[in-house]
């Protein structure tokens, strides 16, 4: 009997179907797909094309095929060329995930420019930041989130034209600044003769999505055009590899079209690299939710669309598998449910199958925006045994285990997961020390902790950097403390995380108060959600009695904090 290691090889080997061969001209080892395409426009001109009128976006009530898509797309190129884009500059996005933001990706990368994602969640303060930092020439937004910006746009001088969707110029009449307001609308209103022309090279960016820093502001990662593809390939692996060793859990249909739910935030790669990008190469329906995504909205989408797969963070899914209403709809078409963000607990996979009865496997993947998504897959079917794991590399991904000194551990030992491969980002967006900093000889650092082990499954077990994940959200501790600290009564603090079933951690928020200070629990909140994202607020805030505990360098012992000595404290929920 042929073994999956075996099918894998074949699949990966000279002649086969995703060939693999080893570069050497970066002076290390890097694993690519012999054959791959050039830039991420072929894939619009080849594949795109190739699926004609077929369904490829449903949201509300609107419905768009593949055809349409390609002419919306091509038309927002040549719009945004006549407003001065050209090859390499920066074209913003602040939307919920809707088909404006899929048309303004594909036409801005397809002309060569780069998108940059900006956060939904981001406040005004963030935001600015992001469009200044990137030097975003163009923004697309919606009206709620521009809403938060608009009488602050002269903060942000390098943003020459904004599209907007679903409101008109004449809803924002106190906007600030100098750019020129305009529907979306006009993005899509003229035809264009086809593609754009531009050359593009494989090493060209293709986004920039922002990931929270440990310096306090969040850090661009540069996805290329060679990373996105690969991170493409990998994907379709996967797919391949399980339609293979596992029929039964495999989604691949005859004749019918694999409908995909998309309720990923597309600023994030997981929405964006997996489901989009995955989507429209395979053809796929993606039905995106309109507004709050909710488990009822979910089970309404997934019974009216037969939605066959949905891969988004495990919050959702114990939200989902929670809800009451679950026993109220059909959905009996879910054959796929994949995690990301965090590895999968074994109740949830129970869960999952509960709620969703012919999914036959579930599936998790372990990826990074720097890693420009997907560099671990626990693949459908995988032993149960390694229910705990976020699964083996992908197959131009090598990931290793380091001590502190970056030197590499062997098998069964804990340390820094590395990971090299060509999906590793390009870099930091105007941050060259912040670059150097992550990737080493061809390896990102990733900071976080774990160990692989003989069969070669990787085991997350904690995080180097400080750092928790609430949501399927990074949130780095020291961005929300630079904050608390500003507050002229608030003497020092510290962030971590709290457990929490279906977000997987809370932000808490450890507290030293200058002496006489009566700052309530609401006047704190409100305080850093001023400048921070609400998901950064603290849910749970803890008063200490005296100094906060440090170390003879200054460094603030959150094991102490975390619960070892719970001597001091005043906790307010």
């Amino acid at each position: 009997m042929t073994t999956p290691q075996e099918i894998a090889e074949q699949l990966t080997g000279p002649g086969g179907q995703f060939e693999v061969e080893v570069n050497l001209d970066r002076g290390y080892p890097l694993k690519e797909y012999v054959n791959r395409l050039p830039h991420l426009r072929s894939l619009a001109e080849i594949f795109g094309v190739a699926h004609g009128d077929k369904e490829f976006i449903v949201y509300g009530d609107r419905r768009i095929g593949y055809a349409e898509f390609l002419q919306q797309a091509n038309a927002a190129s040549a719009a945004l060329e006549l407003a001065g884009v050209s090859k390499g500059d920066r074209v913003a996005v602040l939307s919920e995930n809707n088909p404006e933001w899929c048309t303004t990706f594909w036409a801005t990368v397809d002309m060569g420019a780069i998108l940059v994602g900006l956060n939904g969640w981001w406040n005004a303060d963030e935001v600015l930041y992001g469009l200044n930092h990137s030097g975003s020439q163009v923004l697309v937004a919606d009206r709620r989130r521009f809403d938060r910006i608009h009488q602050e746009l002269h903060n942000a001088p390098d943003v020459e034209h904004v599209y907007l969707i679903g409101a008109s110029p004449s809803d924002f009449p106190q906007t600030s600044g100098n750019a020129e307001l305009h529907e979306f609308a006009e993005l899509v209103r003229e035809p264009a003769e086809g593609f754009p022309t531009t050359d593009i090279a494989e090493s060209d960016p293709a986004v920039i999505f922002y990931t929270s820093g440990t310096t306090g502001r969040p850090k661009g990662a540069i996805s290329t055009h060679g990373n996105m593809l690969a991170s493409l390939q990998n994907t379709l692996f996967s797919i391949a590899l399980v339609s293979v060793t596992n029929p039964q859990a495999s989604v691949v249909t005859e004749g019918g079209q694999i409908v995909s739910l998309l309720t990923s935030p597309l600023f994030h790669v997981s929405g964006c690299h997996t489901v989009l990008v995955v989507g429209f190469t395979g053809g796929l329906r993606l039905v995106i939710p309109d507004g709050k995504v909710t488990p009822e909205k979910v089970f309404d989408v997934i019974e009216r669309e037969q939605v066959t797969i949905w891969a988004t963070v495990p919050t959702l899914i114990w939200r989902a598998c929670e809800s009451e209403s679950r026993h109220n709809h059909d959905l009996g078409s879910v054959r796929s449910v994949a995690f990301g963000g965090s590895p999968s607990a074994e109740e949830l996979q129970r869960r999952v199958r509960e709620t969703f009865h012919n999914v036959k496997a579930t599936s998790n993947a372990y990826g990074l925006t720097e890693s420009s998504s997907v560099a671990t897959v626990l693949s459908a079917g995988a032993t149960v045994d390694k229910v705990h794991s976020v699964g083996t590399a992908v197959p131009t991904v090598d990931i290793a285990i380091a001590d502190a000194e970056g030197n590499h551990l062997p098998m069964e030992t804990t340390g820094e997961v590395l990971i090299r491969g060509p999906i590793i980002m390009a870099g930091y967006w105007d941050n060259p020390e912040a670059t150097a900093k992550a990737i080493r000889d061809g390896w990102l650092h990733t900071g976080d902790v774990g160990h692989v082990d003989s069969d070669g499954y990787l085991f997350i077990t904690d995080r180097a950097t400080d750092m928790l994940i609430r949501g399927g959200e990074n949130v780095y501790c020291v961005e929300i403390e630079n904050r608390l600290v500003e507050h002229p009564e608030i003497a020092d603090a510290a962030v971590i995380g709290v457990p929490h079933e279906e977000l997987g951690e809370e932000v808490k928020a450890v507290l030293e108060l200058s002496e006489g200070s009566s700052l309530s629990d609401e006047e704190i909140r409100q305080w850093v959600g001023e400048t921070l994202a609400a998901f950064k607020v603290p849910a749970h805030i803890a008063r200490h009695d005296g100094k906060l505990p440090r170390n003879a360098s200054g460094k603030l012992l959150k094991n102490v904090l975390r619960g070892e000595d719970r001597g001091g404290f005043v906790e307010t929920m």
